[in-house]
């Protein structure tokens, strides 16, 4: 990923096209002057004359290298996004007459993942005719959120779509992320003698 998405947000140099500007800069103290003077101050230099705040009064522009704002821009882009957190969505799928082991099977992975920080989608599909224990569905999916309050948040009552009665569920906060877990060293196998 090169600087192009960055490039064309700021105008440099010959773009500015307003009277004065505020200077300011790393060994400069911040003073409005006019932009032929700032132009002449950053070629004196070597550097680009970066307009950063274009909304101020008068504009704010930076004499800094525009290739290296520019690196530094991506730079701090690159961190903001290895700092979200990412969250992924796991779904759990019911019947609409789901028995007791099954639920309880199902509710234990669904804790598993809420505990690993993932949000958990789950649905009661109807197939054909089944679309008639509607109720059923919703009461069991009622009952899921219910079960699972002590480690997650419900963001909606449950909604039918189509085939699907949804609810989402999110971990609470305390719910961090696992590490990722190292490799497991393979076992020896021992050495086979050699047939002479």
């Amino acid at each position: 990923m090169k600087n192009e998405n960055f490039k064309g947000q700021h105008r440099i140099n010959e773009q500015i096209r307003v009277r004065e500007v505020r200077v300011v800069g790393d060994d400069i103290e911040s003073t409005v002057i006019s932009t032929r003077d700032a132009l002449r101050m950053a070629e004196e230099r070597g550097v680009d004359l970066v307009e950063i705040s274009p909304t101020a009064v008068p504009p704010v522009c930076r004499l800094i290298d525009y290739s290296k704002f520019l690196y530094q821009l991506k730079k701090k882009a690159k961190e903001q996004k290895a700092k979200q957190v990412k969250m992924e969505v796991k779904e759990i799928r019911f019947g609409p007459q789901t028995d007791e082991h099954d639920y309880n099977f199902k509710l234990k992975h669904a804790i598993g993942f809420l505990q690993d920080g993932d949000k958990v989608k789950a649905y009661v599909f109807f197939k054909g005719r089944s679309i008639l224990f509607k109720e059923q569905g919703e009461v069991l999916l009622l009952r899921f959120a219910n079960d699972l309050e002590e480690y997650g948040k419900v963001e909606s009552m449950p909604t039918l779509e189509g085939k699907k009665m949804i609810i989402f569920v999110s971990p609470k906060k305390g719910g961090a992320k696992k590490a990722a877990k190292p490799a497991e060293p393979k076992p020896e196998k021992p050495a086979e003698p050699k047939a002479e």
